[in-house]
């Protein structure tokens, strides 16, 4: 079920207490970050850490919190709903195999968080999708925070519905020539955004 958006989500800065009957432990929600969040390697927090990445790049995440069951990952100021998927040599437990970094690009029946309300047709929800992905190999030097070590594919869905039509998933492997797109650093996201959602109508 999803979450009740008329209850909206305080964004936490990292100061604040944990208590026990009006008692402070000397714990911080800072303290449960730095113990739950620190693998940055890991499956589970990659995804939300690539899209945390491309908001920065596009600088639409200030003030804002995630929203875990919108039909989309970000939108930027101008509008445009980017979905962010992400995929990695490496991970907590080794290197990945190449047959498993894959992107899943099916379409979904949407949430809206701002309407509380469902879509009834399955579609792909954003103007752009953007893929993300973690190029280090070698683990005794990769460092998700170190953002040259990512590569990021950005693509009008446009272009994906007409090359790929309702596929659920690709290959990072064969997604270049699949898509026709070449993949950017951190610092050619925005304009790479900005040129796909072009052809959105953005």
């Amino acid at each position: 079920m999803a979450p009740d958006s008329s209850n909206p989500v305080i964004r936490l800065t990292g100061k604040e207490p944990f208590s026990h009957e009006d008692v402070q432990l000397g714990r911080t929600v800072d303290d449960f970050w730095s113990w739950s969040s620190s693998d940055l390697l890991s499956n589970a927090l990659r995804g939300m850490l690539a899209e945390y990445i491309v908001g920065v790049a596009l600088g639409c995440i200030d003030h804002r919190i995630r929203l875990e069951w919108d039909a989309f990952d970000l939108k930027t100021d101008d509008g445009t709903t980017i979905e962010v998927k992400s995929t990695a040599y490496l991970q907590s437990w080794g290197v990945t195999k190449p047959s498993s970094r894959r992107f899943s690009i099916g379409e979904t029946t949407a949430w809206h968080a701002d309407t509380n309300t469902y879509d009834t047709t399955a579609m792909r929800q954003a103007d752009v999708y953007v893929f993300c992905v973690h190029t280090a190999d070698d683990r005794a030097v990769a460092d998700p925070l170190r953002l040259e070590q990512w590569e990021f594919y950005v693509v009008a869905t446009a272009t994906i519905n007409r090359r790929l039509g309702n596929q659920r998933s690709i290959a990072l492997s064969i997604l270049p020539q699949a898509l026709g797109v070449s993949p950017v650093g951190f610092d050619g996201i925005a304009e790479a955004v900005r040129l796909e959602a072009a052809q959105s109508g953005r």
